[in-house]
């Protein structure tokens, strides 16, 4: 029987479902681990919820129970469905990345779990039952420097010689107007430079995203500001090979992946002081700035794209970083220790 279960109940490919993706890619050559719900890439083929919950009626062989790793409602809803009304050998593992107060039925979920894991010590302040602080990490084997960057972007499809990227939801929280302000005032001058926001917008932000569209068509940057909507999961790789830089002007964070991701594709990052972006970063992958200063943001991007040899530097140090402190292994290992208390009996 397999000892790791991990869940991926939502059909769209979110940072949840990327950080569960890089993880559990390496998870499966350490562990004989199942994916439960939704298909992620580079991951074993999943199994649905009532075949999960068939295999786990029996433990795995010499140990006392099977690890559900969950990530969200209701994820830690079936896992606790497995354990507390089917008695089923289950502990649950929840992974918890918010640097805020959860509503009350996610607080009442995150009690009864096992053990949590939290991505930052700001967010473990949150939560009961910790057991490690874990950073998320990027897989730095699939987002790698491209040879040639101009190439990469050519092969996007995208216009321009070069790109500036942000990636996410389009909604206010995710800051999308303020990436489309900062690329207004610093597209003028930066020619070449095609800004894209690689996100897809729901039905209740579609007047948001009408409102952003009729901006950028008063600037006249309708041909060098692109909604294409949302980037595939295997498509992303390529897009952050491609990006010259990647700007991140969330309104709120809990952690946020895809600097992490440019960063390892050799791509500087400006960023907003939310999240861990400034951990990412640190003094040389880029810029951070105050929330809401999309003004700072853009004449960030203005003197580093203005600067060949700046450039080149911070992509240097942005690929060094996300290798040395943020890459997956780290994650995948610090999430191991914790089972094993698990199953060892020394988890408090």
């Amino acid at each position: 029987m397999p000892a790791l279960y991990v869940t991926n109940f939502n059909p769209r490919f979110t940072g949840v479902s990327a950080t569960a993706a890089a993880v559990l890619a390496r998870q499966v050559d350490q562990i004989e681990s199942v994916l439960v719900g939704r298909a992620l890439p580079g991951c074993p083929h999943p199994v649905t919820l009532r075949q999960a919950l068939g295999l786990t009626r029996q433990p795995p062989r010499g140990l006392p129970f099977a690890i559900w790793h969950v990530r969200r409602n209701s994820e830690m809803q079936a896992a606790l469905f497995a354990r507390d009304i089917l008695r089923l050998p289950v502990r649950i593992v929840f992974t918890s990345a918010a640097q805020r107060r959860h509503s009350a039925w996610p607080r009442f979920l995150i009690s009864r779990m096992d053990a949590v894991i939290a991505t930052t010590e700001t967010a473990a302040g949150f939560v009961p039952h910790v057991r490690a602080v874990v950073p998320h990490g990027v897989d730095t084997d699939r987002f790698t420097p491209a040879r040639d960057r101009a190439a990469a972007w050519r092969a996007t499809g995208f216009s321009g010689t070069y790109g500036i990227v942000t990636v996410g939801r389009i909604r206010p929280e995710k800051g999308t107007d303020l990436f489309v302000k900062a690329m207004i005032r610093a597209l003028p001058q930066l020619p070449g430079a095609t800004a894209v926001v690689a996100g897809l917008a729901k039905p209740a932000d579609a007047a948001f995203l009408a409102a952003l569209r009729s901006e950028v068509a008063r600037a006249n940057l309708t041909q060098r500001i692109l909604f294409p909507g949302e980037v595939p999961a295997l498509r992303m790789p390529q897009l952050m090979q491609g990006a010259a830089l990647l700007l991140a002007l969330p309104r709120y964070e809990g952690y946020g992946l895809t600097p992490l991701e440019a960063m390892a594709a050799g791509a500087p990052v400006i960023a907003t002081a939310t999240g861990h972006f400034a951990e990412f970063v640190g003094a040389d992958a880029g810029h951070i700035v105050a929330r809401e200063d999309w003004a700072a943001a853009a004449d960030a991007a203005v003197a580093l794209l203005s600067d060949p040899a700046r450039h080149a530097a911070a992509s240097a140090a942005a690929r060094a970083r996300a290798v040395t402190r943020f890459a997956v292994g780290a994650e995948v290992a610090g999430i191991h220790a914790v089972y094993d208390a698990l199953w060892s009996g020394t988890a408090a």
